[in-house]
Formats: structure tokens, sequence, C-alpha cells
């Protein structure tokens, strides 16, 4: 895996895109959108430009409808950053074909939630046949809980560590884990959730949900984290990406 510095740690920039733009929801919540570009591959350029190793970049339109929207996007991201910039793929991949075309795309790592949860064997398949370092689950958690379709109020749920055990033993090892509460809201990450997960000692844990300042990053790295996705803080200026990387790089 490429990570930022530290070799076990890796600092991942969010672009969301929902109708060819690059938005953030408010707590997965497709009403409270806030759009930031129309030129997807531009932001993902200018995060490279700074230092970027890793992006994180999610279908939001595919997560709803269930299988990837955009195609054409994800393609012009991973060709403006080039191959200096892994780039990982989520939103609505639910078959062996939709993983498979995110890596004829050229894609480093798909990350999978809803149907991972709901068959775990789906996820081993894919490790299996792409490899470990190639398949992260997306573990999106509201009042403990893992969701599918975590947007959706009475979404299914399973607990979160039962979920995270469970998909570690088909052989999955990245977690991304999202507070859902706490998502594009800024005020921090969900430490207490994000400890008890990574003391699972069941793969690695990249945290996601409020990291917006240097000092979120230190302590996700401090409690055992191995990543961090950010998103909001970033394109409202709050957090400067060359001093989040220089925060989580090696001393």
């Amino acid at each position: 895996m490429l990570s930022e510095g530290d070799p076990g740690f890796a600092l991942l920039p969010a672009i969301d895109l929902r109708g060819g733009r690059v938005v953030r929801l408010q707590q997965g919540d497709f009403e409270r959108e806030t759009a930031f570009s129309d030129d997807p591959a531009a932001v993902a350029a200018a995060f490279a430009d700074a230092g970027a190793r890793w992006l994180h970049v999610v279908d939001l339109d595919g997560a709803r409808s269930g299988s990837p929207v955009h195609r054409a996007e994800v393609g012009a991201i991973i060709g403006a950053v080039g191959p200096g910039v892994a780039v990982e793929v989520a939103g609505g991949l639910r078959s062996s074909e939709d993983v498979r075309a995110m890596f004829d795309l050229g894609a480093a790592r798909v990350v999978v939630g809803t149907a991972a949860l709901r068959d775990p064997a789906f996820a081993g398949g894919l490790v299996d046949e792409h490899g470990v370092s190639r398949m992260a689950a997306s573990i999106d958690v509201r009042d403990g809980n893992a969701l599918g379709e975590g947007w959706r109020t009475g979404a299914a749920a399973i607990d979160a560590a039962t979920a995270i055990r469970g998909l570690a033993d088909v052989g999955v090892s990245v977690f991304e884990v999202t507070a859902i509460d706490r998502d594009g809201l800024l005020g921090g990450p969900d430490l207490e959730l994000l400890a008890r997960l990574v003391g699972l000692g069941r793969g690695d844990v990249i945290a996601s949900g409020g990291v917006s300042s240097v000092a979120d990053l230190r302590a996700v790295l401090h409690i055992g984290c191995s990543g961090a996705i950010v998103g909001r803080a970033l394109y409202e200026g709050r957090l400067d990406l060359a001093d989040a990387l220089t925060a989580v790089a090696p001393a």
C-alpha cells in the first residue's frame, strides 16, 4: 500500500462525486450537500500537486443507485494524477464486474460497503481475485452499528465490531470507518469508536468523519489508525494539505 510518510499511515483527500461535481454531504444526507467544483479532475490534480499520494473517490450517485455512475469522471481523475498517486474508488460497487471495471480504469483499490456487509463472501472473493491490498471495506457507523446504505434511515445494521471480525475472517485487512453522525461537520473524529475498532487487531483502520485539523490527524495516528480520509476541511481551507502531510510524516 502506498503511504504518506510513515509506512503505516496514509492521508487520503476525498473527492465525492454527485451529478458530475465535487460535493460534500453532511452526515451522509443527500439533502445537505455543498458543491465545491465542477471539475473533479482539476481538484484531483491540485491535491496531487500538493503532495497527496492517495485519493479517496466516492461515486455518491453510484452508491444510491447500486452501480457506478461516474466512470468517466473516475477515469479522468486517474488520468489527471498519473501513476504517482494511488486512487481508491467507492460507491455502488456491488458486483464483481463493476469492481473489475474500476481496476480497468486504473484504480489502485476499491472500497466496498453495502455489498460486503450483506455478503462477506463477496468481499472475500474480491480479495481472492484481486489481492488483499486492492480491496477495503467501508464501515459506516451509527450508534455502534455498521450500516449498508448508511445515508438511509432504517438501513440494515450489524454491530461494527462483529462486521469487522466477519470480514477479516474472509481476508479483508483494510477497514475505512466513518462515524456517520460526525461526517462533514468538522467536529473531530470519534476517537472512542476508532480506538475500540483498532483494538480488535483484525486489520488496518482508516479514520473518516470529522477529521478537520492537524490535532485530529495526530490523535487518530496516536490511537493506531493506519490512515485518515479528509474532505470538507481541505475544501474550506481549514486544513492545509501540506501541513497535514507534514503532521503524519515520521519524526
